[in-house]
């Protein structure tokens, strides 16, 4: 994994869908790169976080990372007074321009918000009608089974990873980690490679420890290991939106250091056969409110 950057590209909402993506398929062809899109394709219900901000750490998150101006404040209030606009109904054609691209297209959810707040307290049942509603959607638009699939907000536990055993995903990127493995639960190894994300996103960073939009990219290209993979995730309504021209400056600065810039799938294709077993748990994360999916360190 010499030089090598897998590139994922999260599509939370209907203006990062519309707006967001179309700008980040012309940076990423303007260098002739390909990354791996995770689809939210139900309702767009994402106002419907505000509640949240009783929450002092995600309060703070909000403010130092400048929401209103970063998201704008149709994102912000969607779904809040009524349920938001149908993603993939609205924007199939969007979706469907990706995979003719030449980019991976993989599930991230049915309704996000609903998935990021309640995934992990779900029944089995629940969690399976979840997934099964915004798998058919995304096959029904690409004509074409996702193979991948990715926990909104890395809100996962072995629960999860078990229902989604039934599914045929190659792979998942469902927690944050170091390297590639294959979950095992119940002292059971699953059949669906891990692929944790490895450098932090923009809203957990900007803000804290003197990171600024003047610095980001610095900081980020000083996080990256040239022997080991990294993974970086990117949002369609941050990098597709506000921060394009940062995220092209960012493509422009690694590739000229050498670094290859590829999907997961390919990730995956390479380590199928040499990632090893590890476990999946809750914690803390720097720059996230809760707790979240993380591979397990020895």
């Amino acid at each position: 994994m010499k030089k090598t950057i897998a590139l994922r590209i999260d599509v939370d909402t209907y203006r990062g869908t519309g707006r967001g993506v179309p700008v980040l398929c012309e940076i990423l062809a303007k260098y002739n790169v390909s990354g791996t899109f995770y689809f939210s394709v139900g309702p767009d219900n994402m106002g419907r976080h505000l509640w949240r901000l009783l929450k002092p750490a995600f309060l703070w998150k909000m403010l130092r990372t400048d929401a209103a101006g970063l998201y704008g404040m149709d994102i912000l209030l969607m779904g809040t007074a009524w349920p938001g606009p149908r993603i993939g109904k609205h924007h199939a054609d969007v979706i469907c321009r990706v995979a003719a691209a030449g980019h991976e297209c993989g599930f991230h959810a049915w309704d996000h918000h609903y998935a990021q707040a309640r995934l992990m307290t779900m029944s089995e049942a629940a969690m399976r009608k979840e997934l099964s509603r915004g798998v058919k959607a995304l096959t029904d638009i690409c004509g074409t089974t996702p193979r991948t699939s990715a926990a909104p907000g890395w809100r996962a536990n072995d629960q999860l990873l078990r229902v989604k055993q039934e599914f045929p995903f190659l792979y998942n990127s469902d927690c944050r980690g170091g390297q590639p493995f294959y979950p095992v639960v119940d002292g059971e190894k699953l059949s669906q490679l891990q692929i944790p994300v490895t450098l932090p996103t923009y809203d957990e960073i900007l803000g804290r420890d003197g990171v600024t939009d003047d610095n980001y990219n610095t900081r980020q290209f000083s996080l990256l290991k040239e022997d080991e993979l990294n993974v970086l995730t990117i949002h369609a309504e941050a990098e597709g939106g506000r921060c394009a021209p940062m995220f092209d400056d960012y493509l422009k600065t690694v590739l000229d250091h050498g670094y290859r810039v590829v999907t997961l799938g390919s990730i995956a294709e390479e380590v199928a056969d040499s990632a090893p077993a590890g476990k999946m748990v809750l914690a803390e994360f720097p720059g996230r409110e809760g707790v979240l999916a993380v591979q397990e360190t020895k």
